[in-house]
């Protein structure tokens, strides 16, 4: 597998990449490891689009049974200063049987991947019966909020237009649920890269709940927040279905 980069590497450097994500603060990903964390003792899970390793690493320390995996050989070779649980696999299918795993995650990989539909379905399939899956991606429909690092997001002509886009898919997933399909989006070449120029997905948590259910699944939380946060702002956030036009979009569900 020498020489192997991502599918995105036209778009980012993997090493300069690799470096960004070495340097991630611990808060950035804790609600996702904690999520992740098997409800039973010796529960074994995944987390799909690892990075260099911190949350495999982390959950490792804490004794769980815990593995990644990333199509970034550079990430790959970075994690070894984490964890030797990271593994390379090419982005298609996952290396593991099926029912393998009580507890899959994936932080911000889906708007990533070349086949977003393919990718949970793949998620889905590794994943034990009632066992747990957690996505956590941007929401790039986000009509409310600030700090809108991507085009899609900023600026009120946006913001309208994403709305309304919002409300077209709610209704074609109860019209026409066959036809359904994440939107795909042009990824951003400029010089340096910043995280989610390489975005071609359009990820919102609407259609990622969509396909966790289409896929055979229970959705049990779509969240707008995807870091720790006091429970009484958690509760205020995520009361209404304001929430699918908020800030993230983080998702658990349980296979059937």
């Amino acid at each position: 597998m020498s020489g192997q980069t991502s599918h995105l590497d036209r778009v980012r450097d993997d090493t300069a990449y690799a470096e960004i994500l070495a340097n991630w603060d611990a808060a950035f990903y804790a609600k996702f490891t904690a999520a992740l964390r098997p409800e039973v003792t010796g529960g074994r899970v995944l987390d799909v689009g690892c990075g260099v390793g911190q949350v495999v690493a982390q959950l490792a320390a804490d004794g769980v049974d815990a593995w990644g995996v990333d199509v970034a050989e550079a990430n790959i070779a970075k994690s070894r200063a984490h964890t030797d649980r990271c593994l390379w696999y090419d982005g298609k299918r996952l290396p593991f049987p099926d029912r393998h795993f009580a507890g899959v995650g994936a932080l911000n990989v889906l708007e990533h991947v070349e086949a977003p539909e393919d990718f949970i379905a793949d998620v889905v399939r590794v994943t034990a019966p009632g066992g747990k899956i957690v996505l956590s991606s941007p929401n790039f429909l986000r009509a409310i909020g600030w700090r809108d690092y991507h085009p899609r997001m900023r600026g009120l002509g946006n913001k309208w237009r994403n709305f309304r886009a919002l409300a077209e898919r709610r209704r074609k997933m109860r019209a026409c649920p066959e036809a359904v399909r994440f939107e795909r989006m042009t990824p951003i070449i400029k010089t340096p890269f910043t995280p989610d120029d390489d975005a071609i997905v359009c990820t919102n948590g609407l259609d990622m709940a969509f396909f966790l259910q289409r896929n055979g699944c229970v959705v049990e939380t779509v969240s707008c927040t995807d870091r720790v946060v006091a429970p009484l702002v958690e509760a205020v956030l995520n009361a209404t279905p304001l929430r699918y036009a908020m800030f993230n979009a983080f998702v658990v569900a349980r296979k059937k």
